[in-house]
Formats: structure tokens, C-alpha cells, sequence
């Protein structure tokens, strides 16, 4: 690949295990075909998938040396492998294997990477979902233990009606529950390749039968169902289905985001903040102020979820790279679609691991802070009207006792006690009006 390097850019970015486990697994499949088909003669068929199965197995990883930043058909790393696939099995077996017409028989870059970089979303979301469902397992349990927290909500980061933990976190997984599904439902379009398709979507020099075969040997060799595109020309020079898995990837990084924003938020202080939950730490959080402890993992993810998001956006402008037959934004996407996995999984499983099961709200100390919100006047509008409220909501602001004010009105003990009952107003009904 001497040539190569000299014309794609040398950036020390490589392709991950599960591009070149999915590459391999499509030659291992083609060899196979073609032989089926009378194309290709039994030596060099199993010489071919001896060597595929050795890349798709790891052992091989450092031979696959072209740059992520190559021409964009990804032409550079299907021809790495057939290089590679062709070196190997000769010297093992002594025969000639020639990279193009051997290795690469019946095939194109241009239907073998847009293949090739599916097949390893599949692999990549398979490797992930363990991360998914610990950290949804992981707030589910965080909901199901604070329902009898009280705290106060905040809208505008001002004092607004109570609300218990349990409800603000269940906001979050009844997201990430829908994230979920959206991912999984973007999964179904991806399992389409265009495997067949050749130079441009037509099959020229192929066998007829050629696509229902290697498809037969594909499944088998990869584990994953995947067929045939219903349109490869479409599969070919558009990779929407692929950027939609991009996309939920950002809507559950978007969605972390906000939890940790929210998360950071109730674990500021200890008496300059909100001081809402405490999360054990066991790592210094200053180099200077002994003692400090700081929300380390959530700002981690934070960091994290900004990139991915990131990695969207770039993934957006190399879907629309290309003209006519050839999406030409194919290295890239593959390669960023595998981080968003990666980096998400470890995300999500360290919040889960290190903050969520972590938590130990400040029982006493939120329901006190949810005692002082104004907001609670609200419970008086039914009877006195808002108008009436919004005064002695600005009384309150300004030093009045909400308790003071409701006696001044005729409000008995027991009435003011009814009335300021902060865990019942986190459930519906106008019980003022009881």
C-alpha cells in the first residue's frame, strides 16, 4: 500500500476490529459463492476464507494500515484486504491469488464498502446493547427508589411546584426507553446490502445467481440476517438508512447530556449550591483545595456526549458526499458510526455504574427547599384567584412566611397544614377545593 500512502493522508486514524471482522466476513462469503458457482476453483476458495477468517477473527488487524481519510468509495481499504487476503493465502498454500481477480471476484468497492460498514453497524450495536439495558435497567431502579422524594421543581432554574426524584428521572427513561426502541427500529433498514450490486448497482460480471448465494453464505459466516437491498442502487449511492442510526445515537447523547446537566446541577455545593444528592467519590476533585470533590464522571460524559454529537454532524455532511453512483463519504461514516457505539456505551455505563446507582439524595435538606418555593401559593389559586396569589407570592419573595399569610386570610392550622401539603401536590387534583 506504499502507492496509497503517498496519495491518502496519514493521520494515524485506522479502521476499527468490527470494519475489518465485516470486510472479511463479505470476502469469506463471496470466495465461498463464487465457488458454488463454478467461478472460482475449491484451492483457492479455501485458501481465500482461511485468510478472511483469520482477519475476521483479529489476527491480522495490523496489515489493515490504509489511512480513514482515503478516496472516498473506500476503495483504498478494499483493496488493502484483497492485497492482503491475496499475500497471505499464496505464501500459505503456494498457488496464485491475485487480489482482483480472485479476492475481489464478483465484487466492487462500491457495493463491498457501503456493505461492509452495515454489517458493522450491526456488529457494533450488538456489542453496545448490554451498556443500554444496564444503565435503563439501572434508572428504573433509581425511579421505582425515590418516589417519596420531595424536592422542588424548578422551571427557568426558578422556583416552581414540587416534584418528587423519582418523577424527574422517570422523564429521562421514558427517553431513553423511546431512544431505544428508535434505535433498534433504525437497525431493520441497515440490515438491506448492497452486496451484488457491483461498480454502480447493475451486477455486471456477476453470476445470475450470484446474490442469492453469497447472501446465504454471508448469514451464515456473520450470524446476522441480512439481505439483499429491495433497491441497490439506492443502498449504493445513498447511506440515509446509516446516518439514521447516526442520528439516534445523537438523540440518546443529546438525552445524557441533559441528565448530567441535571445531575451536575443537584450535586452543586455542598452550601453554595443546590446540595440535592451526594455521589461518593473516591478521586481528589482539586489540586489545590483538599477535600473538593467533583462530579467527575458526569463530566466525563458530558465531554463525551459532545463529541458524539459532533461525530453526527459530521456524519450529516459525509452522507450528502457524492454524485450519482457512489456515495463518497463512505471511510468516514463507517468509522464515526463505530465511535458513536463505542463511546456511548462506556458513557452509559459508567453513569449507571458511578452516579446513578451512586446517589443518595438529601432527604430532609430538599424538602425543607421545597417548603420555602413560592410556588406554593399556587395551591390558593383556586380559591382566592391568581391575581390575589401573585401578591402573596411577591410577599413571600420578599421575607413573608407563606404560613403567616394563610392566617391572615382565616386559614385554620389544619387548613395551612392541608393546603401545604408539598408531596400531595406532586400528584393531580385541586384538593384546596376539598
Amino acid at each position: 500500500m506504499a502507492v496509497a500512502d503517498k496519495y491518502f493522508l496519514n493521520t494515524g486514524y485506522r479502521f476499527q476490529r468490527n470494519i475489518i471482522w465485516a470486510i472479511a466476513s463479505i470476502k469469506a462469503a463471496a470466495a465461498k459463492a463464487n465457488h458454488e458457482l463454478g467461478l472460482l476453483d475449491m484451492d483457492r476458495m479455501e485458501a481465500i476464507v482461511d485468510i478472511a477468517k483469520r482477519l475476521m477473527n483479529g489476527e491480522l488487524d495490523d496489515k489493515i494500515t490504509v489511512d480513514v481519510f482515503q478516496t472516498g468509495s473506500g476503495t483504498g481499504l478494499n483493496m488493502n484486504v484483497n492485497e492482503v487476503i491475496a499475500m497471505l493465502a499464496s505464501e500459505k498454500y503456494g498457488i496464485d491469488i491475485h487480489p482482483n481477480n480472485h479476492v475481489n471476484m464478483s465484487q466492487s468497492s462500491n457495493d463491498v464498502i457501503p456493505s461492509t460498514i452495515r454489517l458493522a453497524v450491526l456488529k457494533a450495536y450488538e456489542e453496545s446493547r448490554d451498556d443500554y439495558v444496564y444503565f435503563l435497567d439501572t434508572l428504573k431502579r433509581a425511579v421505582r427508589t425515590f418516589g417519596d422524594v420531595v424536592k422542588p421543581g424548578r422551571t427557568h432554574l426558578r422556583d416552581a411546584l414540587p416534584v418528587t426524584l423519582s418523577q424527574e428521572l422517570g422523564g429521562y427513561l421514558d427517553a431513553f426507553k423511546r431512544n431505544h426502541k428508535y434505535l433498534e427500529e433504525t437497525l431493520y433498514e441497515v440490515k438491506e446490502l448492497p452486496l451484488g450490486g457491483t461498480a454502480v448497482g447493475t451486477g455486471f460480471n456477476t453470476h445470475p445467481k450470484y446474490i442469492e448465494t453469497v447472501f446465504k453464505y454471508l448469514v451464515d459466516i456473520s450470524g446476522y440476517d441480512v439481505k439483499p437491498a429491495e433497491d441497490r442502487f439506492r443502498a449504493i449511492k445513498l447511506v440515509t438508512d446509516v446516518y439514521k442510526v447516526s442520528n439516534a445515537l445523537k438523540a440518546i447523547a443529546l438525552d445524557l447530556h441533559r441528565l448530567s446537566q441535571d445531575i451536575r446541577l443537584m450535586f452543586s455545593g455542598p452550601f453554595t449550591g443546590f446540595n440535592e444528592i451526594d455521589i461518593p467519590m473516591e478521586i481528589a476533585g482539586s489540586s489545590m483545595m483538599p477535600g473538593k470533590t467533583n462530579p467527575v464522571t458526569v463530566e466525563a460524559v458530558m465531554l463525551a456526549t459532545s463529541y458524539i454529537i459532533g461525530l453526527d454532524h459530521s456524519n450529516m455532511m459525509a452522507t450528502q458526499l457524492g454524485e450519482f453512483e457512489l456515495s463518497m463519504g463512505l471511510p468516514l461514516i463507517g468509522y464515526n458510526i463505530q465511535e458513536m457505539f463505542r463511546i456511548l456505551g462506556v458513557s452509559l455505563r459508567k453513569m449507571a455504574e458511578n452516579v446513578i446507582s451512586m446517589m443518595t439524595p438529601n432527604k430532609d435538606h430538599m424538602m425543607r427547599q421545597a417548603m420555602k418555593s413560592p410556588a406554593l401559593v399556587t395551591a390558593l389559586v383556586p380559591i382566592i384567584g391568581y391575581d390575589k396569589a401573585a401578591e402573596i407570592g411577591k410577599m413571600i419573595v420578599k421575607g413573608l412566611d407563606l404560613t403567616q399569610a394563610l392566617s391572615e386570610l382565616g386559614y385554620t392550622e389544619e387548613d395551612i397544614k392541608r393546603l401545604l401539603d408539598v408531596k400531595r401536590m406532586t400528584t393531580p387534583g385541586v384538593y384546596a377545593l376539598e
